[in-house]
């Protein structure tokens, strides 16, 4: 009878619920909360949902992200920055630059939303933060979770790069919810139903040399930005050149979706009970909101500025898509001009400032990588 109460008994202090705190627990909640708002809401499902599985496997089972666990070696293509450039392949082989070619003004409204990145750079280091922290932290105001993870890694700030990374793709998946209002306070409504004319057709020619143009420029200006823009790129001189289907499909669908199962298992498996019931935790998550509604409002400013020195030809609401969260934000800023006028239509014109963003993000962490000599 002793032998098999003690059989029991080694049995349970075996099973993972025997050995799992507090804080395992309430990051399960957290993690399940995650996967409502993936599963039932919707919000970003795409990554939400294996971020948020990935948060519930390390609580579970904490040795699952210890050397030698599965989660380990996903979580070293992070480290080593090949999940978050082969995500850029993936995007640039999505994203039409059309939009953007066509108005190339739309480059200043996507590098006016990286005001946001900057401004939070400053704040976080009053709050406390040092300099390379603060930058990792500040990217989250691009709403671009790859980068916001490259540049974590290239500053060496793994110890926060869970809750930068959540930060980031949950405010990617919560861009309908927090950009309009700003949107509708630094406007007016005659501003908001300015309709903008019909952009010109872009020739395929354009479409192959810009990736090509962009690629030397930037990444002669900012070396460091090579594995981000340059895949970027390459993604959509695959799409453009019309020479390589196959490869265009591959690493739009096939690759893009595989490495987002990675990818997102692995970020959330960096949001240990320890890693991430912290304070530090907490002002990063707010930081991170801040950057974002400091983006969103420094675009449609901008916005507004150009749409005073163009007569009144410019709808602020475009400023508000450069941010990266592509094609979202430019659906949302169709969306809020929709609403003064049903019969206005944003969305090419919001295009152009959206992808103009995910190039201006790069730049920006870009920008701290030269600035910290990384």
């Amino acid at each position: 009878m002793e032998y098999v109460v003690n059989t029991i008994e080694n049995l349970l202090k075996q099973t993972a619920f025997f050995n799992l705190s507090l804080g395992n627990l309430i990051m399960i909640v957290v993690a399940c909360g995650f996967l409502y708002l993936a599963i039932g809401k919707q919000y970003e499902p795409l990554l939400l949902l294996p971020i948020s599985f990935g948060m519930l496997l390390v609580n579970v089972y904490p040795p699952i992200m210890e050397d030698g666990g599965l989660l380990y070696y996903f979580y070293l293509l992070d480290e080593w920055t090949i999940l978050p450039s082969l995500i850029f392949l993936g995007v640039g082989a999505l994203t039409d630059f059309g939009p953007l070619i066509a108005n190339p003004k739309s480059f200043l409204l996507g590098a006016a939303a990286q005001f946001g990145i900057f401004g939070a750079y400053i704040i976080a280091m009053l709050i406390g933060f040092n300099d390379m922290a603060a930058a990792a932290i500040a990217i989250i105001g691009g709403a671009d979770g790859p980068t916001s993870i490259y540049l974590a890694m290239k500053l060496h700030q793994t110890d926060i790069m869970g809750p930068i990374a959540v930060a980031a793709y949950s405010y990617m998946s919560l861009v309908p919810i927090i950009q309009p209002p700003i949107m509708k306070a630094l406007t007016t409504k005659e501003e908001r139903q300015i309709k903008m004319e019909q952009l010109r057709a872009v020739s395929k020619r354009e479409r192959i040399l810009f990736p090509i143009i962009v690629t030397i420029i930037v990444c002669g200006l900012l070396p460091s930005t090579t594995p981000l823009v340059g895949m970027l790129m390459l993604g959509n001189l695959f799409r453009e050149s019309g020479v390589v289907r196959q490869l265009t499909e591959t690493a739009s669908n096939a690759l893009m979706y595989i490495v987002v199962i990675l990818l997102g298992t692995s970020v959330g498996a960096t949001t240990s009970a320890e890693a991430f019931l912290n304070w530090s935790t907490i002002k990063i998550v707010i930081l991170g909101l801040a950057a974002f509604c400091f983006g969103t409002a420094a675009g449609v400013l901008f916005g507004k500025l150009m749409c005073k020195l163009s007569g009144g030809k410019i709808n602020p609401l475009i400023g508000s898509a450069g941010v990266s969260a592509v094609p979202m934000a430019a659906r949302v800023s169709q969306k809020v001009g929709a609403e003064a006028d049903p019969t206005n239509f944003l969305l090419m014109h919001a295009m152009g400032p959206n992808v103009a963003g995910v190039i201006g993000t790069a730049v920006a962490a870009g920008v701290f990588m030269a600035i910290f000599g990384v």
